[in-house]
């Protein structure tokens, strides 16, 4: 009894070290797109600090700039989506290395654009926001650097044999 009681902890255990960062992650996603007014609050900081850096800088030049700053937040905020994703599928271990696998990723990956969908879709019922496909892809391109990125990272850290 006391195995099945050990084995249910280390169950448990085992979701919060893995999957808890994905529900917390995915939670932050959600919010940020429930927030009427995203576009005013990122405004309201990004732009005065665009004003004071490059005067010289045109309205609109600096509301592009701004656009192209929360585009670049979405790829970022997917690409940390896909690492908690891998990290959850492929559930790695210091004290067995397993190697890189594409379907591990792809899964990532996969979860990364449904999620990605799901937002766009959920974005139809919050006033003043516009749901995009654009938005999907940049998502699910996000998601693809940062797993491409890892799995650089793997390639050029990998231990040597000696």
């Amino acid at each position: 009894m006391s195995s099945v009681r050990n084995h249910g902890a280390g169950s448990i255990s085992r979701f919060l070290r893995y999957w808890l960062p994905v529900l917390l992650w995915m939670a932050v996603i959600f919010t940020a797109s429930a927030d009427v007014k995203s576009y005013q609050h990122s405004s309201t900081l990004f732009e005065p600090l665009l004003h004071w850096l490059c005067p010289q800088l045109s309205q609109p030049t600096v509301e592009r700039l701004h656009h192209l700053f929360r585009k670049c937040g979405h790829l970022t905020e997917y690409a940390v989506l896909a690492l908690v994703l891998w990290r959850a599928i492929h559930q790695p271990d210091k004290k067995i290395p397993r190697a890189w696998r594409w379907d591990e990723a792809g899964l990532a990956l996969a979860v990364v654009f449904l999620y990605a969908a799901s937002d766009e879709f959920h974005q139809i019922f919050v006033p003043t926001r516009t749901p995009l496909v654009s938005d999907v892809m940049i998502d699910t391109l996000g998601g693809a650097l940062g797993l491409l990125l890892l799995w650089a990272v793997g390639k050029i850290f990998k231990p040597r044999p000696t």
